[in-house]
């Protein structure tokens, strides 16, 4: 499924500067071309305010089909276009073949070694890497002396490396829904978000499609 003419795209724009590249952006698709969409200059969904896009801008992009699902895909600035008074940007069109879709209860998750620091009550305190990561909820590996169990609740804050380079920070509360223990006698603990906000979602969201389409390039 393809983005149509006059439909919305939601978007996040590569950027070196952290809080920029969380921004997200909304335009309305003006029109289609061979190879390219034409889309209205953003709009940012918080400020209201106009953002300017330059050639070879990275967005990472996600549209909403008539039953609820995302689309996700990357693209980029290929172009402009002036339609009278108004001038349209180009974004490459989505190859069908490498765009993700999720469910809006249903998350993509991709295994990944990210560093999270745990916090559980107001006393214990450690460092781990996460085994797995997802929309819906993480997993991570972490020493057997500390305290978790099922229903543990936990307070997270999250390292999340994009491609381009930037690094984005993400706190939620979690909660345990199960335990393993491994052979080393370390711990397997799977959490699924009790509380996080759309934004700090999106950004690992986003990070989960980036790692799949590495996966599917190789």
């Amino acid at each position: 499924m393809l983005p149509k003419v006059n439909g919305m795209l939601y978007y996040q724009i590569a950027s070196s500067d952290e809080s920029e590249a969380a921004l997200e952006y909304r335009s309305r698709i003006a029109d289609e071309e061979e190879g390219a969409l034409l889309i209205e200059y953003p709009l940012n969904e918080k400020t209201g305010r106009m953002k300017r896009l330059f050639l070879g801008d990275e967005l990472s992009v996600y549209f909403l089909s008539s039953d609820g699902v995302k689309h996700y895909f990357d693209s980029h600035v290929v172009g402009f276009k002036e339609d009278g008074v108004i001038r349209l940007v180009k974004l490459l069109r989505p190859d069908p073949e490498r765009m993700t879709k999720v469910q809006r209860r249903s998350f993509l998750r991709v295994p990944a070694e990210l560093e999270l620091a745990v916090k559980i009550g107001s006393h214990e305190r450690f460092l781990c890497k996460t085994d797995d990561v997802g929309g819906g909820g993480i997993s991570f590996i972490c020493d057997g002396k500390w305290g978790i169990r099922s229903e543990t609740q936990l307070e997270c804050w999250l390292l999340v490396p994009y491609k381009n380079g930037t690094i984005e920070h993400v706190t939620f509360t979690g909660e345990v829904i199960r335990v393993n223990t491994l052979e080393t006698g370390r711990k397997q603990a799977m959490i699924k978000f009790l509380s996080i906000s759309d934004t700090e979602r999106q950004k690992i969201i986003r990070f989960c499609f980036e790692r799949q389409l590495e996966y599917r390039n190789r």
